[in-house]
C-alpha cells in the first residue's frame, strides 16, 4: 500500500465561521491563532483593513473579512479570533467570527466551487468541502490576500 498517495489526496483545512457561512484555508498558510485585541490604525487605508500589530517585533496587517466581503457590522466578543497567517514572505492577520476545527479533506470531498452563493468572488475559492451535513467554503487564501485591495495597507506600511 503507497501512503504517500493517501496523503497526497487529504487536505487538512482550518475551519472558521464569517456570519452564517463556513469557509475553510489549508492548515499549511495558519501561524497561529489569537484573541482579537486592539490595533493600531493606519490613515488612509481602507476599511476592512482595520490596522497593524506588533507581534513579537513583526508588524502585522490586520484584514477584518466580516466588512471586506460586507457581512453586517462586526461584533467583536469571545469568540471573535485572529489567524496569523503566513502569505509568501509577509505575515498578515485575518479576523473571523470564531474558528470551529481543523479538518481533513479528501480529494473526493472537495467539489468545484459554483460562480455565485457566496460573499467571495469565484476567483478567490478553491472548492467546496463537504463534510457530514457541513459543507466549507475553501478559500485561496494567497489569491485573497494579494487582491489589488488589500496590498496598497502593505505599500502604506512600507512609505
Amino acid at each position: 500500500m503507497n501512503t504517500n498517495a493517501i496523503q497526497d489526496s487529504e487536505h487538512e483545512v482550518l475551519s472558521f465561521k464569517l456570519g452564517q457561512e463556513e469557509y475553510g484555508i489549508s492548515i499549511l498558510k495558519v501561524q497561529e491563532i489569537r484573541g482579537y485585541e486592539s490595533v493600531t490604525r493606519i490613515a488612509n487605508t481602507a476599511e476592512h483593513i482595520k490596522g497593524v500589530i506588533n507581534l513579537r517585533g513583526i508588524i502585522v496587517p490586520i484584514i477584518d473579512m466580516r466588512i471586506k466581503f460586507k457581512l453586517g457590522t462586526p461584533v467583536y466578543d469571545e469568540f471573535t479570533v485572529v489567524i496569523i497567517m503566513n502569505i509568501g514572505a509577509q505575515v498578515m492577520g485575518m479576523v473571523v467570527d470564531s474558528v470551529s476545527d481543523v479538518v481533513t479533506l479528501t480529494s473526493e470531498q472537495i467539489k468545484p466551487a459554483p460562480a455565485m452563493g457566496t460573499a467571495l468572488n469565484a476567483d478567490y475559492l478553491t472548492g467546496l468541502g463537504t463534510l457530514d451535513e457541513r459543507m466549507l467554503i475553501l478559500v485561496d487564501i494567497d489569491k485573497l490576500m494579494r487582491a489589488d485591495d488589500i496590498q496598497p495597507a502593505e505599500q502604506a506600511m512600507a512609505a
